[in-house]
């Protein structure tokens, strides 16, 4: 009996010492706040990633803690009226509350439900039918009115399709060999002919025109309808209904059939899984924006599944540094033009914030800017999110 004891109690200590281990490990990856609170009562509105800053220096890594908390059983799932607190050696803790609301999820899907719902990005449409007439003849049609598709031979009536408009074409000039590689974004019309035009949804980047890789084309929601009538005899267009609710559809615009849902609305956020080449991750467009934002604005990336990037993936964002004179070792009065490169001295990038991806597409990623010190501006680079420069 003696014997057994011993074995329990060497066991138990064994037990304990991993244990200690384990969680100093987590404390050493995963830094607490200083200033972080004893206990904190999740509220409505509130997020997973302004939860986890609470407590942790990087709110990223909030899963790593709470999944090694045994009193968590779904570290994604916490819910308002939960109270968190730092126990068990700084791991976060759960008392459960009420459960009669939904989740807190990592983002506010209310900022990220349009672009989950009314974007998508493809590698080419010439090949969708499209509106070729509206009803009356008019130039716009809304929900109630019929449209007019071309291309829908063999259809069935009661099938119902999405009215879609491509809007914005991206490109990537690739440099190999430079600094980096250089990115232009184009605006286009209800038929997706290219448009210059700073109004437009996203903003442009004036860069070269020749020698790209075509990243996607966007495609923007107008509206939604049900077919009622198929090609017949003469009649070389099949009849759309406009049933739901949306923006006008235009002649021009493409129709696709009413997929399922094909998007996350739970986000786990990591780290990216490889290290990419400098230069090759960037902001291309901001949403609702010239060419800036800021904290909850959606942005769309360049870069996405061909690079491993998945829904969740964390980047920190960075203005790229400036190329400078030294107007020590040249003369003060010449300008920057006249000076070769080896004259001038590369700044370092400055840090502007993070970005959480929420939607990928293969080569093209809409991700919400978790936080920001500054502006994120068309054209910033994305790095690691622990990158210290």
């Amino acid at each position: 009996m003696a014997a057994k004891l011993k074995r329990l109690s060497q066991g138990l200590r064994t037990v304990f010492a991993v244990a200690l281990l384990t969680v100093t490990a987590y404390a050493a990856a995963v830094e607490v706040r200083g200033d972080h609170p004893d206990t904190y009562v999740v509220k409505r509105g509130d997020t997973l990633w302004d939860i986890a800053g609470r407590f942790l220096q990087k709110p990223w890594l909030w899963p790593e803690i709470w999944q090694a908390n045994p009193q968590v059983k779904n570290p994604h799932l916490i819910y308002p009226g939960d109270v968190l607190s730092l126990a068990y050696l700084d791991r976060v803790a759960v008392e459960p509350g009420p459960r009669t609301e939904a989740p807190i999820n990592a983002i506010p899907l209310a900022d990220v439900e349009p672009f989950l719902k009314d974007l998508r990005v493809v590698d080419q449409f010439d090949q969708l039918p499209y509106v070729v007439g509206l009803e009356e003849d008019r130039m716009h049609a809304t929900q109630g009115q019929l449209a007019y598709i071309k291309g829908l031979a063999g259809a069935q009536p009661g099938q119902r399709f999405l009215v879609v408009r491509p809007t914005v074409r991206y490109t990537r000039l690739d440099r190999t060999g430079a600094c980096c590689d250089l990115f232009h974004t184009d605006d286009l019309d209800a038929r997706g002919r290219r448009l210059v035009d700073f109004q437009q949804y996203w903003t442009n980047v004036v860069t070269p025109d020749a020698g790209h890789e075509l990243l996607g084309f966007e495609l923007m929601r107008q509206g939604a309808g049900t077919l009622t009538r198929g090609e017949t005899g003469d009649i070389e267009a099949s009849t759309l209904v406009l049933d739901s609710e949306g923006r006008d559809v235009r002649v021009g615009d493409r129709v696709i059939p009413v997929d399922a849902r094909s998007y996350d609305l739970q986000f786990v956020p990591h780290a990216p899984k490889q290290q990419l080449e400098y230069g090759r991750a960037r902001v291309l467009a901001v949403a609702d924006m010239l060419t800036s934002g800021g904290k909850r604005d959606v942005v769309a990336l360049s870069v996405g599944a061909r690079e491993g990037v998945d829904n969740g993936t964390v980047f920190s964002i960075w203005r790229q540094g400036s190329n400078v004179v030294d107007r020590v070792e040249h003369d003060m009065n010449r300008s920057e033009d006249s000076v070769g490169h080896d004259a001038k001295t590369r700044l370092p990038d400055e840090f502007a914030g993070h970005v959480m991806i929420f939607r990928t597409f293969d080569k093209v990623s809409y991700g919400l800017v978790m936080d920001a010190i500054k502006p994120v501006r068309v054209g910033y680079e994305l790095k690691h999110p622990d990158a210290p420069y």
